[in-house]
């Protein structure tokens, strides 16, 4: 048993709560911008003053609307300027925030509404009241429900004008570290969502240490974000939180699609994303590059940012080296960095394993992607790679306060401050992720080197053992494979069976540049060619690629490609673009037959 423990570096939290952060920024700062909203194609500055005002006068609604304080108030939407609102509005007025994600079916929201209890229920748009329609009739607990795009935040705001500004300071006053702000449920790769309970010391706990931790980023001069990843989710929630507590401008869109757009615009200093979002990033360069006649020079640039960053690590890189790689500063790494907002030195990469490649390949252009590692149930990140000491390839070590273990059989269990205090109503599940000795249990398998730097290497539900008593962690396979650029997603298999074999989905959008570059008519069809020699040889390339970093006996003999892609509307994906192996085991069960047949 293998154990790391990191120093504190702030006291401990014994007062407050994290509605405290807007009154303070508000006190100190009040011309301060700490915001930005958009109205239609328009970004606007909000001030900590005017922030404060907004979030008082709808936790004033709230109050005249009844809720009362310890009082779970539902949040569906994407990630916007009024979730962050909401979400401080609700702890203003005592309350507890539940987030539920904008695309959940019918069924989740119905869960999560009657496990939570919940009272209120904010709703983006009509899509969002569509989906509660359909189990509005059995939720018996909620009261009300408003529309975000039907001027809720007015009416309510209209509504609690009558409400005493000494009402929302007692709430306010009356939370303590222990109180309960929010319950997660968790995305639910399998079984039911639990619900999480994190309380405002977790979160106080968790974003003090990682601004000491990372001061590069959230107390830089100029600092800003913007966020895109889901609210609901714990690691955007976090970020939120650790923004408006460092008064790092924070801004948010929710449509993926303009993206790069939005980033030139609003030109971050920081950004935080799942490594798919960097895959995506990266392909899309390549893809490009391809297209335009420029395949082999975007690949000789990316043989020597990796180079380079690899060499940081081992002596720095020689006078060769270096002058190629200014060479290729001018010629792509400049237009890469640009088209991510010109401003962005670091990037948080958290949800799932990034892969070293990634990880030298931005180094090496000239934005480090700190790697970390957390869940639900630690308030987001437990660990992290600092900017001046970061090992790509781990996701870095315990931040401060906190503590590291792995058992005998390679689990890792984690202790500290953000810790969450249980699942909601349910202690027997409290009682199996918990020890006596406050240990969480992850479920996650990895490993801790001399410096105290964690590499995860698998699930424990997840490994694979093979007929043949073989132990195989299928996400080393996985991350792989997902890093070539014809390939969207993945599913490695082999359980009780004679050879480990995936299922293979095809990029949509990677699709147009593999038909141009095979000369193939633009009109073909992924379906049409998931036999298809040169589409199989392609895979297969790839999957040669992903075998090299295992054994032979760990390697994947056979492959299947799909017609259709995996996705988080499909059912296959969580929000957080986690693999949700049960729904492909039982959705394409017969494609699964046909790998040992």
């Amino acid at each position: 048993m293998r154990e790391y423990s990191e120093a504190p570096i702030n006291p401990a939290i014994t007062t407050g709560n994290l509605a405290d952060h807007v009154v303070e920024n508000a006190t100190s700062q009040p011309l301060r911008v700490v915001l930005v909203k958009r109205i239609d194609t328009r970004w606007v500055d909000v001030t900590a003053a005017q922030f404060r005002d907004e979030v008082v006068a709808v936790a004033k609604g709230l109050v005249s609307a009844g809720v009362q304080p310890g009082d779970r108030v539902a949040l569906m939407s994407r990630t916007r300027y009024e979730w962050t609102l909401i979400d401080y509005a609700i702890w203003f007025a005592g309350a507890v925030t539940v987030p539920v994600y904008e695309t959940s079916s019918a069924e989740q929201l119905e869960w999560i509404l009657s496990d939570s209890g919940a009272v209120a229920l904010f709703l983006e748009s009509d899509k969002n009241v569509a989906v509660y329609d359909e189990v509005r009739d059995r939720i018996t607990t909620v009261r009300n429900s408003w529309v975000i795009d039907d001027n809720a935040l007015d009416e309510l705001i209209s509504r609690g004008q009558s409400v005493a500004d000494d009402e929302i300071e007692r709430r306010r006053n009356s939370l303590t570290p222990d109180s309960l702000a929010t319950i997660i449920y968790t995305s639910g790769t399998t079984g039911r969502p639990k619900g999480c309970m994190l309380t405002h010391g977790n979160f106080m706990f968790e974003v003090d240490d990682l601004i000491q931790t990372l001061p590069e980023l959230f107390l830089a001069d100029g600092a800003s974000t913007l966020m895109f990843l889901p609210l609901a989710h714990v690691f955007g929630r976090a970020i939120q939180v650790g923004a408006i507590r460092a008064r790092v401008k924070l801004g948010h869109t929710a449509d993926i699609k303009s993206l790069v757009a939005d980033l030139g615009i609003f030109q971050p200093t920081f950004i935080l994303a799942v490594p798919r979002v960097f895959e995506k990033v990266y392909n899309g360069a390549q893809q490009k590059a391809v297209s335009e006649g420029k395949g082999k020079i975007f690949g000789a640039a990316t043989k020597c940012a990796i180079g380079y960053s690899t060499a940081l690590d081992s002596g720095g890189p020689g006078i060769g080296l270096r002058l190629q790689h200014a060479i290729f500063d001018r010629l792509v790494y400049g237009k890469l960095r640009a088209a991510m907002g010109g401003k962005i030195t670091y990037a948080v990469s958290g949800g799932a394993p990034l892969g070293a490649r990634l990880g030298h390949f931005y180094r090496g252009i000239g934005i480090t992607i700190l790697e970390g590692y957390g869940l639900t149930e630690t308030s987001a990140g437990m660990t992290i790679n600092r900017p001046h000491n970061v090992k790509i390839g781990t996701v870095g070590s315990a931040i401060p306060g906190s503590s590291m273990r792995i058992a005998d059989d390679g689990e890792v269990l984690m202790r500290g401050g953000n810790v969450f205090t249980g699942y909601w109503q349910n202690e027997t599940a409290t009682a199996e992720s918990i020890d006596a000795d406050g240990w969480f249990h992850s479920g996650d398998v990895g490993e801790l080197d001399d410096d105290g730097y964690l590499k995860i290497t698998g699930r424990k539900k997840e490994l694979i053992v093979t007929a043949g008593g073989k132990n195989v962690a299928p996400a080393v396979l996985e991350d792989r494979l997902r890093s070539d650029a014809i390939i969207s997603q993945c599913m490695v298999v082999g359980d009780a069976k004679p050879y480990i074999a995936a299922l293979v989905t095809i990029d949509p959008e990677a699709w147009p540049a593999f038909l141009k570059n095979h000369e193939l008519p633009a009109e073909t069809t992924i379906e049409s060619m998931v036999n298809d020699p040169t589409l199989i040889a392609t895979v297969q390339t790839a999957v040669d690629h992903a075998n090299k970093a295992v054994s032979n006996a760990e390697a994947i003999k056979r492959f299947r490609i799909l017609s259709v892609d995996w996705t988080e509307e499909g059912g296959q994906l969580t929000p957080s673009l986690k693999l949700k192996r049960n729904v492909v085991n039982k959705d394409f069960s017969a494609d699964l037959e046909a790998l040992y047949s």
